[in-house]
């Protein structure tokens, strides 16, 4: 009889020893999973964008709106958009592609690029649509399918990036349209646009997330046109090409 009370003490001890086993794991992994969520520090960035740190003349070969430094092609169509009263972000076309490009603040120590793509595909899935997001050739980037209300008045699809760098406390985001949102060809001059941006955060402080104000460029030719609204997602705004943001002047530059 003492021998099966023991036995049975020395069950009762392993199973303990089985479940707090079992606890410390569950919180290891508890514990990892909450390391992931913690936003990372800004990756190297050798191949761009650029801090204004970064460049000698960042106004050769680009076309200076303040807070970004766009790179000019030959035959492209920059177009500003406001948000209220301020320039928030500059839109390249070429041909039938485009790539938007806006900067925000951000930390000094974390990128959020992870959490913005999570508010992005969230708010597009509320609205129906669909997300993968993969790595690109510019990192980690979401491509959409995006709902959207057609000129004709019935619902339609819109295919669209979502393309993404941290910086040393800014955040540029850029929204690829068009055929170059569809053929990785036709992309590849949009990509490098995104890539040789210089961005200028400023000294002054910003809240994180804010927009980093644009301005005109003081030669620009401009073509007037009227507002033109487009679809917003909730929930984030970063969204880009699906913002509520509103055309502003078109700048036609050729070089």
């Amino acid at each position: 009889m003492f021998g099966r009370r023991r036995k049975r003490s020395e069950d009762a001890v392993d199973q303990i020893d089985e479940g707090v086993a079992a606890e410390e794991l569950a919180e290891a992994e508890d514990a990892a999973d909450a390391a992931d969520q913690v936003n990372l520090p800004p990756a190297p960035r050798p191949d761009g964008p650029w801090d204004s740190t970064e460049v000698g003349n960042p106004g050769e070969g680009r076309v200076d709106l303040g807070g970004l430094f766009v790179p000019g092609v030959e035959g492209m169509e920059l177009r500003v958009e406001v948000a209220g009263e301020s320039i928030v972000a500059a839109t390249v076309v070429l041909r039938d592609s485009a790539v938007q490009l806006q900067g925000f603040a951000a930390p000094k120590n974390e990128g959020i690029w992870r959490e913005v793509r999570e508010e992005i595909a969230g708010g597009i899935t509320q609205q129906g649509g669909v997300v993968d997001e993969i790595e690109g050739p510019l990192g980690w980037e979401l491509r959409a399918q995006v709902p959207v209300q057609l000129p004709d008045g019935t619902n339609g699809v819109q295919l669209v990036r979502f393309i993404g760098v941290d910086g040393p406390r800014w955040f540029l985001r850029g929204v690829i349209s068009g055929q170059g949102a569809v053929q990785p060809e036709a992309a590849g001059l949009l990509e490098q646009i995104f890539q040789d941006t210089v961005v200028v955060r400023g000294d002054s402080p910003m809240a994180p997330r804010d927009p980093i104000v644009l301005k005109l460029p003081e030669d620009a030719q401009m073509v007037a046109e009227g507002g033109v609204q487009q679809d917003e997602v909730e929930g984030s705004r970063f969204a880009g090409g699906v913002d509520r943001l509103q055309r502003g002047p078109e700048i036609t530059e050729i070089r």
